[in-house]
């Protein structure tokens, strides 16, 4: 009786075991979208087919789903892929997605847009075409602060713990990939590419975020190459090449009442090739808000022929008079600021800038063997601006920080 006591139990185990492992190893469904309706034939929107498919794929309950675009040339308008989802969902882009060229044809702020979502994962060897070229003469934000918004390429919004992996970006009509409220991603071997003088075209922007990780990417924009506004923290980039563009900007900020402090950027192993500034903080002059922006480190950090090296800028005014209710100095505060092995050539001759508010003076800056030279001056002779900075230097300092 014992015995066959035992064997019940050892039975049921098994049962149990076998269950459990083949709930472990439930391969991912494959949603082929040609096959569920898509045609690549690079004129037929496909956004009702894309939609649906994620329905299908988010709904599913039992496993995670794989959307698959294989090579070809998918049309897309306008589209969003809203959560939450039931299990994990992988977006594998190997083919190109191509944006409608009229600006007007996207009725949404992103061409591309994922919310609501975790354990999100895009990848492949594919380009989404933004097809800006058509939209830019349209863009005068540089001039108008009015000017009407045009749609960004690839937006994510209260998306967590979730990934995007060597897929292209070209030509974004706005910005290419927007980040807000998402928390724990990884962007990893992307390339972002539109001409220099495509406006507004940054790279990655993100706002009220939290670790991100961006690595081994390579960026070229009109614009900034990464945008760091409001409200992120613990955000880590490292072996990106950037140019040509704006450089890795914080801010601006300062603007609106209801930002939020930033804090700990780390930016290591990058370089900056021809763009208009490399490490750059701007904060705007009259400020309407009180906030901290503390515990950045850039570390080994190559200069080529770069506008404005090293740009700390808290007199920051694209378009006079800047007046807000509080008038005259920015009410930013940075500080731990540490900038160590900085490196390179300056377009200009003021290689290193640090304008800091006379109100909240910069505090705890450091700068290490800094070596930045002019450009195309025999001696390469090139200055610094210093003001209202508490700190110190030491090692190789070229530029003489006064």
């Amino acid at each position: 009786m014992a015995c066959i006591s035992f064997a019940f139990k050892a039975l049921c185990f098994c049962l149990f075991f076998i269950v459990v492992a083949s709930r472990s190893t439930v391969r991912p469904k494959v949603f082929n979208v040609q096959r569920h309706g898509a045609k690549p034939d690079g004129k037929t929107d496909n956004a009702n087919a894309f939609t649906s498919i994620w329905s299908r794929a988010c709904k599913r309950i039992s496993g995670s789903s794989k959307i698959y675009v294989p090579k070809g040339t998918f049309y897309l308008g306008g589209v969003e892929f809203v959560g939450p989802c039931k299990n994990p969902i992988e977006f594998i882009i190997d083919g190109t997605l191509l944006a409608p060229a009229n600006p007007s044809d996207i009725k949404q702020d992103t061409w591309i847009n994922f919310r609501y979502i975790n354990n999100l994962s895009i990848s492949g060897s594919g380009t989404l075409d933004g097809q800006g070229k058509q939209s830019w003469p349209h863009n005068d934000c540089h001039t108008n602060p009015n000017c009407p918004k045009l749609a960004m390429t690839m937006g994510f919004a209260f998306v967590n713990n979730s990934n995007i992996k060597d897929i292209t970006s070209l030509n974004s009509k706005m910005g290419h990939f927007n980040f807000f409220s998402v928390h724990h991603f990884n962007i990893t071997g992307v390339t972002i590419t539109a001409p220099g003088d495509s406006p507004n075209t940054d790279g990655i922007k993100m706002g009220s975020c939290s670790n991100i990780q961006i690595s081994d990417t390579n960026i070229g924009t009109g614009d900034d190459c990464i945008a760091i506004l409001s409200g992120t923290t613990n955000l880590n980039i490292s072996n990106v090449n950037c140019g040509p563009g704006h450089g890795i900007s914080v801010g601006s900020l300062g603007k609106s009442k209801d930002e939020k402090d930033v804090k700990d950027l780390i930016v290591r192993d990058v370089i900056f090739n021809g763009t208009s500034d490399g490490i750059r903080i701007k904060t705007w002059e009259s400020s309407a808000s009180k906030i901290l922006v503390s515990n950045f480190v850039y570390e080994n950090i190559q200069m080529i022929d770069v506008g404005k090296p090293i740009n700390i800028d808290q007199k920051y005014c694209p378009h006079p008079p800047c007046e807000h209710e509080r008038k005259g100095e920015s009410h930013v505060q940075i500080q731990n600021l540490k900038l160590k092995n900085i490196y390179g050539t300056s377009k200009n001759k003021v290689a290193v800038n640090l304008q800091c508010s006379k109100i909240f003076p910069c505090k705890n800056v450091e700068l290490i063997d800094i070596n930045i030279k002019q450009n195309g001056v025999k001696d390469g002779s090139s200055t610094s601006v210093c003001e209202n900075v508490d700190g110190f230097a030491r090692g190789k300092m070229f530029p003489r920080i006064v």
